[in-house]
């Protein structure tokens, strides 16, 4: 039932989306030159995908997990899509394909093995990865590896269609920070 919502919702948001997701691509090419984010990512069964997301750090910043890089790195532009979130409208495409869910585990870099090895304990990665999840909404970042593996357990095993659009609605309302990047100037 949940891949069938996630499609629909992917479909339709790309369609309807479409104008803005556009225009959003041209800011995009102003702000860096290069509005599209492409990283390999951890998937379902530990399998490599691309993410796909809007750019909000300079071109050749460090591709190390968002709590680890540098809040300087992060343009004006890039700064507003985080914190609208928008940032993250581009992951449609991911869902679509069958890559991601809306509700999931953030999909981690292939470099946080300390994540992978709580992850992989908890079978976390059975699942597709997702957009937003319990994780999200409650501020817990890839920061603290084995707390984020336990809630995503707890999300996973209790997951059904009403949390599902509750997780979604809270993010979309503004719960959750996205993802936090840490001053280090």
């Amino acid at each position: 039932m949940i891949r069938i919502l996630d499609f629909v919702f992917a479909f339709f948001g790309l369609l309807f989306a479409l104008p803005f997701l556009v225009l959003l691509y041209i800011v995009g090419l102003f702000d860096t030159g290069s509005p599209i984010f492409r990283q390999q990512r951890v998937g379902r069964n530990q399998k490599p995908f691309t993410l796909v997301k809007y750019r909000t750090m300079s071109v050749g910043t460090a591709s190390v997990a968002s709590h680890l890089a540098n809040s300087a790195e992060i343009t004006k532009f890039g700064a507003f899509l985080r914190r609208t979130k928008l940032d993250e409208l581009p992951q449609l495409w991911n869902v679509l394909k069958g890559e991601m869910s809306l509700v999931g585990p953030r999909p981690n870099l292939f470099n946080q093995e300390e994540l992978i090895v709580e992850r992989d304990k908890l079978d976390v990665y059975e699942v597709r990865p997702g957009i937003t999840g319990l994780a999200q909404i409650q501020n817990i970042d890839m920061s603290t590896p084995a707390l984020l593996a336990k809630t995503d357990k707890e999300m996973i095993d209790s997951l059904n269609v009403a949390k599902y659009f509750h997780y979604i609605i809270a993010t979309v309302a503004g719960s959750g920070s996205g993802d936090a990047v840490k001053n280090r100037d």
